[in-house]
């Protein structure tokens, strides 16, 4: 989010001599995700953030693949994915391309004996269940039911739960994770008819600076392969920051809907952006107030995106039998529509309480093991129409 922050001590120039009482340098890092041309912070350690000391065996948590290519429009319930009690075994992959993967995680416990980061990709972890702390280098975003969480590539990161009950949407994307770019102007301020503004965010706040000594253990993620690595110095060393680059939680109920007399495209949801891919938010919103309006979704043909859609609460109008955390897959090159019913059904209502997270990758994804071992079965089969189908 291009927002300037700065917390705690900085120098009044960049790149300069910034002592520390004993003498001591700070060490400067600049955290940046797109070389030097992209949005960036510059981060004031106590200690150097490079003091390995040592790397410990590493382990491969690529995802199988069970569907390589496919037509065919599936379901899984994400609720049966076997909650545990480490944060990183927990994440299941569900659905990958080359530009993202989706899956979820359902872990019990805090990350109190090891940090977490992902080097490939930024995450965008939507919370169905669960609150507590998200702590980072940069100070800590205290989450929620319905907060997104966007952290970018490379940020060290433990998570403090409030409660044994955690459920997660997660998002991986190997390109910086974005608001629309047109609800922004030129300067990056958000605009008018944007459906969010600034004041919606959550920030890292209450900066802490560990000072301390020991053996750290930070857990990268790196090419779908676990390292251990022991650091010497605690990274939540830091001083002070500044810049444009950092993690942030948005709420899906500070979404406000955009709405007009007959029935609106998806694109009005749309929350999120990078490359290959859109991430909408469906709430709760008056429907189409034309007096002949349908505020079912037309039946549209998915020739150049796959669509996942995450239920997340609420009757979602053009479903049939969904329940929280059920997910649907409906795949790039076949028609879909709402289900048997479902249109005539919203004729003459008013208003929808549904609550769903979308997630339109523009490349078709590969189906993994996991999400197969949660797939509902015959779900393409359920609009299917019953009895005499002559006219």
């Amino acid at each position: 989010m291009s927002v300037y922050q700065r917390h705690g001590k900085v120098p009044h120039k960049r790149h300069i001599v910034f002592r520390q009482p004993n003498g001591e340098l700070y060490h400067e890092e600049l955290f940046g995700t797109e070389g030097f041309a992209g949005v960036s912070s510059l981060l004031y350690h106590l200690y150097p953030p490079t003091m390995v000391e040592e790397i410990r065996e590493p382990y491969s948590i690529k995802p199988e693949v069970a569907i390589e290519d496919n037509i065919k429009a599936l379901s899984f319930m994400s609720f049966d994915a076997e909650p545990t009690s480490d944060y990183i075994e927990s994440r299941k992959v569900l659905f990958f391309n080359n530009d993202i993967a989706v899956g979820v995680a359902a872990p019990t416990e805090s990350m109190n004996e090891y940090f977490f980061k992902n080097s490939d990709a930024d995450e965008l972890i939507f919370v169905h269940k669960g609150s507590g702390l998200l702590k980072t280098v940069y100070g800590s975003v205290e989450f929620e039911y319905g907060d997104y969480l966007v952290i970018p590539r490379g940020t060290v990161y433990q998570f403090i739960f409030n409660t044994s009950e955690n459920k997660l949407l997660i998002t991986e994307s190997y390109s910086p994770i974005k608001t629309p770019k047109r609800y922004s102007n030129d300067s990056g301020q958000l605009l008018e008819h944007s459906p969010f503004c600034e004041r919606d965010f959550k920030l890292p706040m209450n900066l802490e600076t560990h000072d301390e000594l020991g053996r750290f253990e930070i857990r990268i993620k790196k090419k779908d392969v676990i390292y251990s690595c022991i650091y010497q110095s605690h990274p939540f060393d830091l001083i002070g920051w500044d810049g444009y680059n950092y993690p942030y939680a948005f709420s899906i109920f500070n979404f406000e809907p955009i709405t007009g007399r007959i029935h609106m495209p998806p694109p009005i949801h749309q929350t999120f952006e990078g490359t290959g891919f859109v991430i909408c938010s469906f709430v709760p919103r008056l429907y189409d107030y034309h007096p002949d309006a349908i505020p079912a979704p037309y039946h549209h043909s998915n020739i150049d995106s796959d669509e996942l859609l995450y239920y997340v609460d609420g009757d979602f109008m053009s479903r049939n039998n969904i329940k929280q955390g059920q997910i649907t897959l409906h795949p790039a090159g076949v028609p879909h529509g709402p289900h048997p019913g479902a249109i005539e059904r919203s004729i003459g209502k008013k208003e929808t309480n549904e609550l769903a997270v979308m997630i339109d990758p523009f490349s078709p994804v590969k189906i993994t093991k996991a999400a197969m071992n949660i797939e509902v079965k015959d779900y393409y089969k359920s609009w299917k129409k019953e009895g005499n189908l002559s006219h």
